[in-house]
């Protein structure tokens, strides 16, 4: 990403929604992603300029606490077991996102998974024409009430609780609850899925799980 950020912006979860699971334009896909309903919430953040921009309250704040990123998520059910890095905004206001679907990226501009409030967000691409079909195609199996394992830098690992799995039109993505940085601590995951559009190299939803700490 080419900046930090200072506050919270939903065009982050737009670009996510519209951009972040594409393959280019007229490349098919090594798998294409069923799609399915379910129910869940979301919200999104941003750059120092982002797409769309959200009140930011003015403060001075006492020295930050460090946040600790992940460096793993497990989700056993459904076999996906893969490394995470941190990620944050491109030049161009579009969240990043690691090129191999195998690795999942946490929005470092959120909350960590130590974090006493907030959402930690990971995400992956479902697919890359670069790449075989990554796990996170999976995600939409993820059964409610499974485990899902976040282990951080710092090698703790917590435990959280499968609340939702959804499926989301891209242009109906509730951004605003998906990245919050304040509020109930929820890990959320996030991929692309339903049709895909080898004309736009682009699929039609996003999938959304939630889960909600267990220790």
């Amino acid at each position: 990403m080419a900046r930090a950020i200072a506050g919270v912006g939903a065009s982050l979860a737009i670009v996510l929604a519209l951009t972040a699971c594409g393959s280019p334009p007229g490349a098919a896909p090594s798998a294409s992603a069923p799609s399915a309903t379910a129910t869940a919430t979301a919200t999104a953040t941003a750059d120092p300029t982002p797409a769309v921009e959200v009140p930011v309250a003015a403060a001075t704040p006492s020295p930050a606490r460090r946040p600790v990123p992940p460096v793993r998520v497990v989700a056993a059910s459904i076999d996906v077991d893969v490394p995470v890095v941190p990620v944050g905004v491109e030049a161009g206001g579009f969240m990043e996102l690691p090129a191999d679907p195998a690795i999942g990226g946490w929005y470092r501009f959120g909350a960590d998974p130590a974090a006493s409030d907030g959402n930690v967000v990971i995400s992956a691409h479902v697919d890359s024409p670069a790449y075989p079909i990554g796990p996170f195609s999976r995600l939409r199996d993820l059964p409610v009430g499974d485990v899902v394992e976040v282990t951080d830098a710092a090698g703790d690992m917590r435990k959280y609780a499968v609340e939702s799995v959804t499926y989301y039109p891209k242009a109906e993505l509730p951004v605003d609850d998906l990245f919050a940085r304040s509020g109930a601590r929820s890990l959320v995951l996030i991929t692309c899925g339903g049709e895909f559009d080898s004309r736009t190299g682009r699929y039609a939803d996003n999938v959304v799980a939630i889960a909600t700490p267990i220790t």
